[in-house]
């Protein structure tokens, strides 16, 4: 019988999910503290419905089939690399490390750990879980549909929305700096006269 360890990976999952929703909202008052600006609210729920249905279908799915994957112990190492490298972007990015897209301006974009290799890791690792953890128990039919809905939100909501947010960082912190060496050059010029 399977229910037990349906039970644990929920377990580990909910309590996942609820210390990461309060490191973020933690993250995410400090942010506004730094002046952070949040982009893309309208969509945060539609992630909230996609988490609690994918968590819901699979221990349905799973306790319908009684039974582990034969290919078990491979979707659970994965399930485990893929919280190996979501952790270290909440290490990585640290109080900017956020559910929500919050932008604070004069900050640039992180380049070390995973995000030296890819633009957007922690996705990255959110749809690795999204498809191991209800193959594990052999639910395909939810680690079909969670991969599905996570990537038409991520490709063409969440993902764009993030990259505009972002442009209009870069743009602004452009226009402070061009700002900041115009003035510079301006108080060199007087000393020089």
């Amino acid at each position: 019988m399977v229910i037990w360890p349906i039970a644990v990976m929920a377990a580990v999952i909910i309590s996942q999910r609820l210390i990461e929703l309060a490191v973020a909202e933690r993250n995410r008052r400090w942010s506004l503290s730094h002046g952070a600006q949040e982009y893309g609210a309208g969509h945060y729920r539609l992630f909230f419905i996609l988490h609690a249905g994918w968590l819901i279908g699979w221990i349905i799915e799973s306790s319908k089939a009684g039974r582990l994957s034969e290919f078990w112990p491979g979707w659970l190492a994965l399930f485990i690399c893929a919280q190996l490298l979501r952790y270290w972007c909440i290490a990585c990015l640290g109080n900017c490390w956020n559910t929500r897209i919050l932008v604070i301006p004069g900050l640039t974009t992180v380049k070390r750990g995973p995000y030296r290799w890819l633009k957007h890791p922690n996705y990255l690792a959110v749809a690795i879980e999204l498809a191991a953890v209800p193959l594990v128990f052999g639910a395909i039919k939810t680690a079909v549909i969670a991969t599905v809905g996570n990537a038409a939100l991520l490709l063409f909501i969440r993902i764009p929305e993030e990259e505009r947010a972002l442009k209009l960082l870069s743009d602004l912190n452009f226009s402070e700096n061009k700002g900041k060496q115009l003035e510079d050059s301006e108080q060199e010029l007087q000393r020089e006269t």
